[in-house]
């Protein structure tokens, strides 16, 4: 075995590998050239190189998004780091854990005109669950913080940061190990089995007649089979999901828009509940949060083993407990109440289901005929990956099958990182990988396509309407040169250039004949990754969902 002959790296090296880490990104740099020599020279690891770090991060996240278990990034000194920041951000909103390892020059180097030189201590501080400033010489006190850091990123479902650094020689390398690191253990804390206090909540629950449940971004197969039975046959709930829920039951509501957006106020009254359950990540629709925080419920009750975000300003109770074992031990203790709640609601939403469905008929090729079309030739048990904007509100009006699942960097919303974060999936996913994204946000991370690792299955679905979308169905959009420039950033751009320069198979669809054709290719070919561009009309895109949700009434 060769090591890097620094003791702390080597400290680094041999914790995150007694910590069961597995896979590691690294970015090309010369002062973390210790911990890229250590780590790609040992077997327990798997790793992979990156150069651009904002892709390289996005990359680990997918991964970590997948395999449920902390991916490691190594970068060197200086603005390297900084651009870890947006994926680091995204962690920490969305609770999937990052290890930031950072190669820093020693500290009498910072701020005295030395290359390369930032203040890399904390820098994190504001969106990371634990950072270890790490002193240049192997030390307990070193193996300890590391421990640390490793075991928070578990438990604590978010990125930490350890910096290290290091000095010259940084390349030599020994094959006998100089140190034996301390190693610790700690148990993780997945929240209580039963309710405390549990018949002050029965007791809430059994004399409610509005219970809504509302999940945000969940893992697929959380919550038991028997446990939506209950809730989809209980007359006095109705159950809200989302497309990053992966949730599904023929009862459950799963285009909240859909359903609420023509509300007025007598049906909002209507629909206010007396008990709000809410659990998973962030949610999408902007309606329902308004909805919510106007007509706030009297009992809002937040589970999850972590956070409590008081979303709607109207919270009452954070369960520290998984969903499942929630509703395992409510449901258990409760009996259904009478009501007319989900009858009322249902019968509206399958009325506008017939709506939806008659208006989709009719309508022409543009961005929502397209996302009908789309979602439904997805190949069964795939994954979805969603890019942010307009892509993932589109997504939200379209049933997807159960069998699917879906994710979207809700986190922090942003559109930087959506492809490398569905590469990085692919490679953590043993499913077939969808990515349907905008033109924005795939050329804004075009570099996610500079990565060797990408499976020759991998598709991605290029949705290019001409610019940013999103700003045209918003409040506040003008045709106006000042619009077109600095919002919608109109273009001409396409992907094929960027396809062949990666070698890609690239298919391209401008109606509705031309997509039917292309998408049949863009499965059947797999002997390299596929982009299939589609090109609707930048002008009527907007006018054709606003028009809409207007004959849903």
């Amino acid at each position: 075995m060769i090591y890097p002959k620094i003791p702390l790296a080597q400290s680094i090296i041999e914790i995150c590998s007694a910590k069961g880490i597995h896979n590691i990104i690294i970015s090309p740099g010369s002062r973390n050239a210790p911990l890229t020599i250590g780590f790609a020279q040992n077997s327990n690891f798997k790793c992979y190189s990156i150069a651009d770090e904002r892709c390289a991060a996005f990359f680990a996240l997918g991964i970590a998004q997948q395999t449920k278990r902390p991916t490691a990034i190594v970068c060197t000194s200086g603005s390297a780091l900084l651009n870890y920041y947006p994926a680091v951000a995204e962690a920490f909103y969305s609770q999937i854990p990052l290890i930031v390892i950072s190669a820093d020059r020693p500290q009498n180097k910072i701020d005295i005109g030395d290359g390369q030189t930032i203040r890399q201590q904390n820098v994190f501080q504001n969106h990371s669950v634990f950072n270890a400033n790490l002193t240049e010489d192997a030390s307990e006190e070193n193996d300890l913080k590391i421990n640390k850091a490793i075991e928070t990123a578990i438990f604590q479902k978010g990125p930490v940061h350890i910096n290290a650094p290091f000095e010259e020689p940084l390349y030599e390398t020994t094959e006998i190990l100089s140190i034996k690191p301390k190693i610790t253990h700690s148990d993780e804390f997945i929240g209580q089995k039963s309710i405390e206090n549990a018949e002050e909540f029965v007791s809430i629950w059994n004399s409610a007649k509005r219970k809504l449940v509302l999940t945000g971004v969940n893992e697929k197969d959380s919550i038991d089979k028997k446990t939506v039975e209950k809730l989809a046959d209980d007359p006095s709930v109705v159950v809200l999901t989302e497309t990053t829920s992966n949730l599904h039951h023929p009862s459950f509501i799963n285009s909240i828009d859909t359903l609420i957006t023509p509300f007025d106020d007598a049906d909002f009254k209507e629909f206010e509940p007396e008990i709000l359950v809410t659990f998973g990540g962030m949610v999408v629709s902007k309606r329902i949060k308004a909805f919510l925080r106007k007509y706030k419920p009297q009992h809002h009750w937040h589970v999850d083993t972590l956070r409590a975000y008081d979303t709607f300003n109207a919270l009452t109770k954070h369960f520290v407990m998984q969903p499942n074992d929630f509703f395992n031990d409510l449901l258990s203790k409760t009996v259904f109440t009478e009501s007319d709640y989900f009858k009322q609601i249902n019968e509206i939403y399958q009325l506008r289901k017939i709506k939806k469905q008659k208006y989709l008929d009719k309508i022409p090729f543009s961005d929502f005929k397209v996302f009908e079309k789309v979602i439904e030739s997805l190949p069964k048990n795939s994954q979805l990956q969603i890019s942010n904007s307009s892509a993932i509100r589109y997504a939200q009006l379209i049933d997807i099958d159960s069998s699917i699942e879906v994710f979207c960097n809700r986190g922090t919303s942003g559109i930087d990182g959506s492809t490398s974060t569905a590469i990085g999936a692919a490679v953590g996913s043993q499913k077939q990988t969808v990515f349907i994204t905008g033109d924005i946000s795939f050329l804004y991370d075009s570099n996610a396509l500079w990565n060797a690792y990408i499976p020759k299955d991998f598709k991605i679905i290029l949705i290019n309407n001409g610019g940013g979308g999103i700003f045209r169905i918003l409040p506040g959009h003008q045709e106006s040169p000042v619009f077109n420039t600095y919002f919608e950033t109109s273009h001409d751009l396409t992907a094929e250039h960027l396809a062949k320069m990666y070698q890609m198979n690239y298919f391209t669809a401008t109606d509705s004949a031309s997509l039917e054709k292309s998408i049949t290719s863009f499965y059947e070919v797999n002997d390299a990754p596929n982009i299939l561009e589609i090109f609707t009309p930048t002008s009527e895109n907007d006018i054709i969902l606003k028009q809409y949700f207007k004959e849903l009434v």
